[in-house]
């Protein structure tokens, strides 16, 4: 069975190595810190052997060349970021696929938050580590895509089986949740959800991962899609009403 080792690194961020026992290979999934992530394999008794970067933003792709250069591992990310990103062997999109021993993980175009942005889906593990897309009660900030982009790309990680555990890349719950009670006041579900995050994080424990199910029903970002949220936000469409909640989040 693959385990994963999640770590704090950085300000906000998680760092995530999944490591398969029966191969022997472990997968940093993103770079945000190189000394962090080389210190917790080591301390594991883990190998780095593979890199997936899910986009280009530093605090992501930024220990590659640090860490390939102390274990040797490939790089692989994604086409549509690969100039921005150091030490590529390999580039994936929508629909390629990776692997790390006998687990196979797909390929998933998340493209919005920036151009190439991919996730990585490993059905047998019932996990997807989605890097900045999707966050528990939140989404990332549409720096370099479109509206349209961002909620087909939402609409893809929607289609996963609800069981999914979904690991995004930062600690933000506690603000999402502040942003998603305003958006969607008269959710039950998503007020339950909200009191549990701030226990959770009164204790210090992590809010991630979050489960797919429970996104869907809580996460106004992926609702964009309801007639609840285009009523209060506007738009005829999904996308529109996804921009109107991306630009009020962005000004919360």
């Amino acid at each position: 069975m693959l385990q994963i080792h999640q770590f704090p690194c950085l300000s906000d961020n998680y760092g995530f190595l999944l490591h398969d026992p029966d191969s022997g290979e472990t997968v940093c999934i993103d770079t945000p810190d190189a000394s962090a992530y080389l210190r917790e394999a080591k301390a594991k008794g883990w190998q780095i052997t593979q890199i997936w970067n899910t986009h280009w933003h530093p605090d992501h792709a930024g220990g590659n060349e640090e860490i390939k250069a102390a274990t040797q591992c490939t790089v692989t990310a994604p086409t549509g970021d690969a100039a921005k990103i150091a030490g590529i062997d390999r580039t994936v999109d929508q629909d390629d696929e990776v692997k790390i021993g006998a687990y196979t993980a797909n390929v998933i175009n998340v493209g919005g938050h920036t151009h190439g942005h991919v996730a990585y889906h490993l059905p047998d593990a019932k996990v997807a580590f989605v890097g900045d897309a999707l966050f528990a009660l939140g989404c990332g900030r549409m720096f370099e895509g479109s509206a349209p982009q961002f909620w087909a790309s939402l609409s893809r990680l929607k289609a996963l089986p609800a069981d999914t555990a979904i690991y995004c890349a930062h600690e933000y719950t506690a603000a999402n949740a502040k942003f998603a009670l305003h958006a969607d006041p008269d959710n039950q579900a998503l007020a339950e959800y909200a009191a549990e995050i701030t226990a959770q994080r009164e204790k210090g424990k992590p809010t991630v991962p979050t489960l797919l199910e429970r996104e869907l029903q809580t996460n106004p970002f992926l609702r964009a899609d309801e007639p609840i949220l285009q009523q209060r936000w506007g738009g005829t469409q999904p996308h529109e009403t996804f921009a109107a909640l991306r630009s009020a989040k962005d000004n919360f």
